[in-house]
C-alpha cells in the first residue's frame, strides 16, 4: 500500500489528525481541495491563542507545522472516488491518480446551502452569520435579524436575547410559530416580519439593508441564517457508512464510522462547527487510528 492513512480534507480536523499521525511516524497522505467552508470569514473567534485571527492564517500556520514531519505528504486536489477491497482502501483523485491506504479519515466538512436570495452568498460568514459563540460578541447590542422560522427561530431568538435586545425574525413567508411562542416573542419585544425577502443590500459583504418584495427596506447590522447542510463529499454509498438524521456522518466515541477502518472527524460529523471542537476531534481520530494499526501489527 502507498500509505498507512489517507486523510481527505486538509482543514483543521484533517491537519490536527495529520500532526498526531506524523508524530507517530505514520506514512500519511492529506488530500485537500482548498475550499474550506469558512473561506469568506474575516476573523475566527473562541479558539484559544487564535481569537480574532483570520482562519486562512491559522490554517496556513497549521499546514506549515504539519509538513515539518517527513512521513507526511500533502496533495492539492479533489478526491472523487473511494472503495475498499479486502481491507485495502483506494482513493481516486480528480486528476486520475489513485492512492491506497490501510485506514481512511474523512475530514471533508459540510457544504452550506443558502436560501436563494440576492446578496446572501456574498454576505455569508461576514455579516450573514450562523453562530453567536463565533460571531455574537462582535455584533452585540446591535439591531439584528434572524432569517429563519418556527422552533429553530424561537430558540435562536431566546439565545440571542443575551447579546441583542433589538431582534427581528425574518420568516420570509408565513410564520410557523405556536400561539405560545408568539406571545413570548411579543413579551420580549421581538418583531416578526413575514414579508418575502428579495435582496440583501451590502458593501463587500457588509450588510446594509434587507429589501422586501413589497418594496420595504430595513437596516440591520447583521443577520443570523440557518442554512441547509450537505456533505461536501459524500462517500457513504461507496464505503458503506451511515449518516445521521441530521445528515452528518455517524461516528462512535473513537471517531470511527459504521464502516470498519473508515474514520471521520470535524464538521462532517457534527453541527458544533467550532475550531476547537473539530481540532480536538481530529486528534482523537488520529490516536484511535494509530492504536488500531498498532494492534493489527503487534
Amino acid at each position: 500500500m502507498d500509505f498507512d492513512v489517507i486523510i481527505i480534507g486538509g482543514s483543521y480536523a484533517g491537519l490536527s489528525a495529520a500532526l498526531t499521525l506524523g508524530r507517530s511516524t505514520r506514512n500519511v497522505l492529506v488530500i485537500d481541495a482548498g475550499k474550506p467552508c469558512n473561506r469568506q470569514t474575516p476573523h475566527s473567534h473562541n479558539f484559544l491563542t487564535h481569537d480574532g485571527d483570520k482562519p486562512v492564517d491559522i490554517a496556513k500556520a497549521a499546514k506549515a507545522e504539519v509538513l515539518k514531519y517527513p512521513t507526511l505528504r500533502f496533495l492539492e486536489g479533489k478526491a472523487i472516488s473511494a472503495k475498499q477491497i479486502d481491507g485495502v482502501f483506494s482513493i481516486g483523485i480528480e486528476n486520475g491518480e489513485n492512492f491506497t491506504a490501510r485506514k481512511i479519515l474523512l475530514a471533508t466538512g459540510l457544504k452550506d446551502v443558502l436560501p436563494d436570495i440576492k446578496g446572501l452568498a456574498e454576505c455569508w460568514a461576514i455579516s450573514a452569520i450562523h453562530c453567536p459563540y463565533c460571531h455574537g460578541y462582535e455584533v452585540k447590542n446591535e439591531k439584528i435579524g434572524l432569517l429563519m422560522n418556527g422552533d429553530h427561530a424561537f430558540e435562536m431568538a431566546k439565545n440571542l436575547h443575551l447579546w441583542n435586545k433589538d431582534l427581528t425574525i425574518l420568516t420570509n413567508g408565513k410564520s410557523e410559530f405556536t400561539a405560545g411562542q408568539v406571545e413570548k416573542l411579543k413579551s420580549k419585544s421581538i418583531t416578526v416580519l413575514e414579508e418575502e425577502i428579495i435582496e440583501l443590500e451590502h458593501q463587500n459583504g457588509q450588510l446594509e439593508n434587507i429589501v422586501f418584495k413589497n418594496g420595504k427596506k430595513v437596516t440591520f447590522k447583521a443577520i443570523y441564517v440557518k442554512p441547509e447542510i450537505e456533505q461536501h463529499i459524500n462517500f457513504s454509498g461507496q464505503l458503506g457508512f451511515e449518516l445521521t438524521d441530521l445528515k452528518t456522518i455517524k461516528v462512535d466515541e473513537q471517531q470511527e464510522t459504521t464502516a470498519k477502518g473508515v474514520y471521520a472527524a470535524g464538521d462532517c460529523t457534527t453541527l458544533f462547527r467550532s475550531l476547537s471542537i473539530v481540532t480536538a476531534a481530529g486528534t482523537v481520530a488520529a490516536v484511535m487510528i494509530n492504536k488500531a494499526l498498532i494492534s493489527e501489527d503487534f
